[in-house]
């Protein structure tokens, strides 16, 4: 059978009137497409840049401090070996100082002053090139790391693990230890409390405390 003009079996008045309006006469072959495909790209290449950047900026900042860690590995490689020939200078002239008079007359007393002012600035230098003089307090935590237990004893003045007395100071170049200080260091047990026991023992035994050893 033939069709003709009057057969509407596939005829669609909305159809119609989209393609009347200038509109998509099939709208529902695109319920898929919202038209945000580019957009998204675009989103998503702004996220992959701006990663790559923040990225760029972590690697730029481990670089610098990278090449400042090996800068100054190189300048302490470079003055150790020097800095521990100028210690022995150091220790010579505290050892002086510690065996100058103290009632000395006028001409021995300006050899004095001279030594102290010598000292004075040799540890400026030493200062102005990092290499600090570590010489701990009584009291002071025991640091492996700048100090050397050279003896351990009890004490009733400061606590187990902390120094009693320096017996040489030590040096550290840039952070790192030249040479440790040695030390005394308090034995387990010590401090006030331990002194207090050992007192009240010894007079309840009728002892002399300040004569034990």
């Amino acid at each position: 059978m033939n069709q003709t003009p009057d057969d509407d079996t596939d005829f669609d008045p909305q159809t119609e009137a989209n393609a009347e309006a200038g509109l998509d006469p099939h709208p529902a072959d695109h319920d898929g497409d919202d038209g945000l495909g580019p957009i998204d790209q675009l989103i998503a290449e702004r996220d992959q840049w701006k990663d790559r950047a923040l990225r760029a900026v972590a690697e730029a900042e481990n670089t610098r401090k990278r090449a400042e860690t090996q800068s100054n590995d190189a300048r302490a490689y470079a003055i150790q070996r020097f800095a521990r020939d100028l210690l022995g200078v150091a220790d010579n002239l505290e050892r002086a100082l510690a065996a100058a008079p103290r009632d000395a007359d006028a001409g021995e007393a300006g050899l004095v002053t001279g030594l102290e002012l010598t000292q004075k600035s040799l540890l400026q230098a030493f200062e102005a090139n990092n290499l600090k003089r570590v010489a701990p307090e009584p009291g002071e935590p025991f640091d492996p790391h700048l100090h050397q237990a050279m003896m351990e004893q009890p004490s009733d003045s400061v606590q187990g693990g902390q120094v009693i007395q320096t017996l040489q100071p030590g040096y550290a170049l840039f952070g790192r230890t030249v040479r440790p200080a040695m030390v005394v260091v308090a034995a387990r047990g010590s401090g006030a409390a331990a002194g207090a026991a050992a007192y009240a023992a010894a007079s309840a035994t009728g002892g002399n405390f300040d004569q034990q050893t």
